[in-house]
């Protein structure tokens, strides 16, 4: 086995979650502050930057099933069926804020969790059920 010692993952460029209905997805996620969109394809995907990160939606019926290329190269077939689970960091001293933002606009919050060294969670459902969470940047520190 190769040494590799030398290289390392640096972070998480991109994740994506699988969405059915795009539009219903395109109107809950554009609310959100800090999402901002930056590419849809109809019937295919939305991108939203988020900071310095992406969040993809993904259709799983058109990306398990139909082949797209970027220059050439095909982009592997993937989607995935039930509910998802992202975090979005947020700075400590404004989950209130985030609280009276999803309240303010009928988000249900299915949760609100301490964490034992203080960390509080939010956690919500988008249109398509997947699991979405607002936490401090610090619960894993």
């Amino acid at each position: 086995m190769p040494d590799n010692s030398s290289i390392k993952l640096t972070g998480i460029l991109e994740t994506c979650l699988y969405v059915d209905d795009l539009s219903a997805a395109e109107q809950f996620y554009s609310t959100l502050p800090g999402l901002e969109l930056i590419s849809k394809e109809e019937g295919r995907h939305l991108f939203y930057r988020c900071n310095r990160n992406m969040l993809l939606l993904f259709n799983p019926k058109h990306t398990a099933n139909e082949q797209t290329e970027v220059n050439g190269d095909p982009i592997p077939l993937h989607g995935a069926e039930g509910g998802g689970h992202i975090a979005f960091s947020v700075n400590g001293e404004q989950i209130n804020e985030w609280k009276e933002f999803l309240e303010a606009n009928q988000i249900e919050i299915e949760s609100e969790v301490t964490w034992p060294q203080g960390s509080i969670s939010l956690y919500f459902r988008d249109p398509a059920s997947n699991s979405l969470e607002v936490v401090s940047r610090t619960l894993w520190e």
